[in-house]
C-alpha cells in the first residue's frame, strides 16, 4: 500500500499547477520548429499568448485528458488493479464524440480518435489501442504520455503502482514505444515525491522498460551527449539529427518528444523555469512536452520552486490564477481550477493509501488550502488586490465597490463563441443554481456576497446580497434568476483588508429550465450537448440522435436527492425520457418509454441494467409528462401524474439531470428540478 508523504497534498497541487502552466506556455506555438520559435519568439521564458493574439486560458486535450481519464479510478471503486478495459469504459462515459477532450482528426490519423472508434464499436481495451489493430505508426504517437500525470500523483513514491496504472491507461489508445515512454515518465513523477536527483529518477524510469527499446537507447544517447556537452542547443541538434520527426512518422510521434523531455530535464538542473524554457524553445509538440515537464518539475520543486521564477521576471502563477477548463459529458467539472483537480487526485491517493477522505473545510468548493492558490478569484471590477501567501485563506485588500470573484460557468458569451469553432470546444454546466445556499466566511466585516448571471442579451448582471454591518458569516439562498449564474464572489462595501476563509454551496436546487423570451443564448449553452442535433425551431429543445443513445444534461455531482419533471414528445424513437444522477454518457438512472410500448427504469453504470419494466400504452407524437424522483436508494418514475415504476439501487449517489433520446427525435418545452416533497 502506498505511504503518503507529509507534504503529499502540497506536492500534488504543485504538480497540477505545473502541468497547467506548462500547457498554457506551450499551447500557442504547438508544432513549431526550433528555428521558427527562435525567429519569432526567441527563448520561451514568458507567456507568448499576447504576442500571438490568443487567450492564455484555453481548452486543450493535454489538460482535459489528464484530469478526465484518471477519474476512471474513482469511478471503478479506486481499484489498484484497474484494467485497460475499465479505463476504456470511462472514455465512453466522458467523451462526447467529435466535441470534447480529443483531437478528432479521424480514423488512422488521430490515435485517440481511432481508439475511441474502436471502443464505440465494441473493441475493448487494450486491443483498441494495439499495434495489431491500428498499426505501429498510429499506436506509437504521443498521447500515451501526455495523459499519465494523474496516475503518478495518486501513487506518490510507489512507482510499481503508478506504472501499473499508466500501463493500463496508456494501452486504451497506444502501444509499443508510446507505452514505454509513458511508463518511464510515470515512474519518474511518482518518485519525484521522494527523490530529487534527476539522474536517479531517470534510472528508475528506465527500469520499467526493455533495455533494447528505442526509448531506452535514446535516453542512453541523451545522457552521453549531456555528459560531454552542456550547451542544450548543441545537444538538441544531436537529438534532432538522430531521433527527429523525419525518422518517426505520423503527426506527433512519442520518440522525438519524449527525447525533448529527457533533454530538458538533464539540462534544466532542477530549475522549474529553466527546464520549461528549454523544452518549449526546442519546439515540436510544445504543449504536451511542456505539460509533462511542468507536472514533474512541480512535484519535484513544489510551489516555492515554481515561484522562484519571479526572481527572473517570470510570473507563472499570477496570470493563470489556477484556472482551467475540463469540458466533458460531465459538465460539472468543466469550469475548474488547479486546487479543485488536485483535491480530487489527493482524495484518490488517500483512498489508495487507506487514509481518511480528503475534504478541506467540510468540502467547500473554494478552500484556498495551498500557498498562493486563488482558485480563479480575481479582481473583476474596481480596485483591489488578491493574495494567498501562506495558504488557508484568501487575502483581499481593496476599495469600496470592488468585486472579487471566480467563474462557476463559462465566464462570457465571447469566451463561449471563441471556443465554439476551435479544435477543443468548451461545453459546461453551471455549478450554482437557484434554491441552493451559498455560504462564505470572512475574518472581519466589510464585504457581502454577489452572484453574476447572464441577462436578457447575455450581458453580465449582478445579484448583490445584503449583509449587516457586522457580518462575517455571509449566506444566501440563491433566488430564481433570469439566466445562468456564471460567477460568485465578494463585493467590498468599504475600503477594507480582510481574509476569505472559504466559499461553499449546498442543497437541492429548485429551478425551472425553459426557453426565455429574450434572444440570449447562454441559457442554451448551460446544457451539455451530447446528441447529433440539438435545435430549437419550435420547441425549446428538439433532440435528434441518428444512432445509439444521446443526451443533454445540466447540473452537478453535488445534487443527490431530488425530482426532475419534463414534458417529452417522442417522434420515431427507440427510447426517450428523463435521467437523474447523471455522471456522463454511460452513468445515470433514467425513466424511458420504449418503442415496443414499454416503460423502463434503467441504470446505466457503463453497462445497462433494467431495474424495472412494465407495459405502457403510448403513441408517437404524444406528449408525456415524465417524472423521476430519487431519494437515497429509492427511485420512483411517474408519467402524467401516475406512478408507473419503482426500484431501489445504490450504485450512483449523485449527479445532474438529463434528457435522453435513442435513435430518433424527441422534443421538450420545460424541465423542472425540485427537492423531494416540495
Amino acid at each position: 500500500m502506498t505511504n503518503l508523504t507529509q507534504d503529499y497534498a502540497e506536492r500534488v497541487y504543485a504538480g497540477v499547477l505545473g502541468k497547467v502552466i506548462g500547457v498554457y506556455l506551450g499551447r500557442p506555438f504547438e508544432g513549431w520548429t526550433y528555428e521558427r520559435i527562435q525567429e519569432h519568439l526567441g527563448d520561451v521564458d514568458y507567456y507568448v499568448h499576447d504576442k500571438l493574439n490568443v487567450p492564455l486560458i484555453v481548452t486543450d486535450d493535454d489538460i482535459a485528458g489528464t484530469f478526465t481519464f484518471v477519474r476512471a479510478l474513482e469511478d471503478h471503486g479506486t481499484n489498484p488493479d484497474i484494467t485497460a478495459k475499465e479505463v476504456g469504459d470511462s472514455w465512453l462515459n466522458y467523451l462526447i464524440r467529435e466535441r470534447s477532450v480529443l483531437w478528432w482528426g479521424g480514423l488512422g490519423q488521430s490515435t485517440e480518435h481511432t481508439a475511441y472508434l474502436r471502443l464505440a464499436n465494441g473493441v475493448d481495451a487494450p486491443l483498441s489501442g494495439s499495434i495489431e489493430m491500428n498499426g505501429q505508426v498510429v499506436a506509437e504517437q504521443i498521447g500515451a504520455q501526455i495523459f499519465i500525470d494523474g496516475w503518478a500523483m495518486v501513487a506518490p513514491g510507489d512507482p510499481d503502482q503508478a506504472v501499473k496504472f499508466a500501463d493500463a491507461a496508456a494501452r486504451v489508445s497506444h502501444d509499443g514505444e508510446a507505452v514505454y515512454g509513458a511508463k518511464v515518465l510515470t515512474a519518474m513523477e511518482s518518485m519525484a515525491f521522494v527523490e530529487s536527483d534527476i539522474d536517479k529518477l531517470i534510472d528508475i524510469g528506465l527500469s520499467y522498460i526493455p533495455g533494447d527499446s528505442v526509448i531506452a537507447k535514446m535516453i542512453g544517447d541523451l545522457r552521453e551527449w549531456h555528459s560531454k556537452e552542456k550547451d542544450w542547443r548543441a545537444t538538441r541538434e544531436m537529438l534532432a539529427a538522430n531521433y527527429g520527426y523525419d525518422k518517426y512518422g505520423g503527426n506527433c510521434h512519442m520518440v522525438p518528444n519524449h527525447g525533448l523531455i529527457i533533454h530538458s530535464l538533464l539540462h534544466g538542473n532542477g530549475d522549474f523555469s529553466e527546464t520549461l524554457k528549454i523544452v518549449n524553445t526546442c519546439g515540436w509538440d510544445t504543449d504536451c512536452n511542456s505539460g509533462n515537464v511542468g507536472c514533474l518539475m512541480g512535484i519535484l520543486v513544489g510551489t516555492e520552486g515554481i515561484d522562484a521564477g519571479l526572481q527572473k521576471g517570470a510570473d507563472w502563477r499570477g496570470p493563470v490564477a489556477d484556472r482551467l477548463y475540463n469540458p466533458t459529458a460531465d459538465g460539472d467539472r468543466s469550469i475548474s481550477d488547479c486546487v479543485r483537480e488536485a483535491t480530487h487526485i489527493i482524495d484518490m491517493g488517500h483512498t489508495l493509501a487507506g487514509e481518511d477522505a480528503y475534504r478541506p473545510k467540510d468540502g467547500a468548493q473554494f478552500h484556498f488550502s495551498f500557498a498562493g492558490s486563488v482558485q480563479g478569484f480575481q479582481v473583476q471590477s474596481g480596485e483591489a488586490e488578491v493574495t494567498n501567501p501562506d495558504g488557508g485563506s484568501l487575502r483581499v485588500a481593496g476599495t469600496a465597490g470592488a468585486r472579487i470573484g471566480s467563474p462557476v460557468f463559462v465566464p462570457s458569451k465571447e469566451v463561449a463563441e471563441y471556443f465554439e469553432n476551435r479544435v477543443y470546444k468548451l461545453m459546461a454546466s453551471p455549478r450554482l443554481f437557484p434554491g441552493q445556499t451559498v455560504e462564505a466566511n470572512v475574518n472581519i466585516p466589510g464585504a457581502s456576497l454577489y452572484l453574476a448571471y447572464y441577462g436578457e442579451d447575455d450581458e453580465a448582471r449582478y445579484y448583490d446580497v445584503e449583509s449587516s454591518a457586522d457580518a462575517t458569516w455571509l449566506s444566501t439562498v440563491v433566488p430564481n434568476l433570469p439566466g445562468p449564474i456564471f460567477e460568485v464572489g465578494l463585493l467590498l462595501e468599504k475600503d477594507v483588508s480582510l481574509e476569505l476563509d472559504f466559499v461553499r454551496w449546498q442543497g437541492t436546487p429548485e429551478v425551472v429550465f425553459e426557453r426565455p423570451k429574450h434572444k440570449g443564448v447562454m441559457w442554451r449553452r448551460a446544457w451539455v450537448d451530447a446528441v447529433d442535433q440539438l435545435v430549437g425551431w419550435v420547441e425549446m429543445f428538439r433532440l435528434v440522435q441518428n444512432q445509439g443513445l444521446g443526451m443533454i444534461s445540466q447540473g452537478t455531482r453535488e445534487w443527490t436527492d431530488y425530482s426532475v419533471t419534463a414534458d417529452v414528445t417522442p417522434h420515431m424513437v427507440t427510447r426517450a425520457g428523463v435521467a437523474v444522477r447523471v455522471l456522463g454518457l454511460t452513468r445515470f438512472y433514467a425513466l424511458l418509454v420504449a418503442s415496443d410500448r414499454k416503460v423502463q427504469l434503467v441504470k446505466k453504470n457503463h453497462q445497462e441494467t433494467i431495474l424495472a419494466e412494465a407495459a405502457f400504452d403510448w403513441s408517437l407524437g404524444e406528449t408525456l409528462e415524465m417524472a423521476l424522483a430519487v431519494c437515497g436508494e429509492s427511485l420512483t418514475g411517474s408519467i402524467n401524474g401516475m406512478t408507473v415504476l419503482e426500484a431501489s439501487d445504490s450504485d450512483l449517489q449523485s449527479g445532474a439531470v438529463g434528457l435522453i433520446v435513442e435513435e430518433g427525435r424527441t422534443a421538450t418545452e420545460k424541465v423542472v428540478v425540485s427537492p423531494i416533497n416540495s
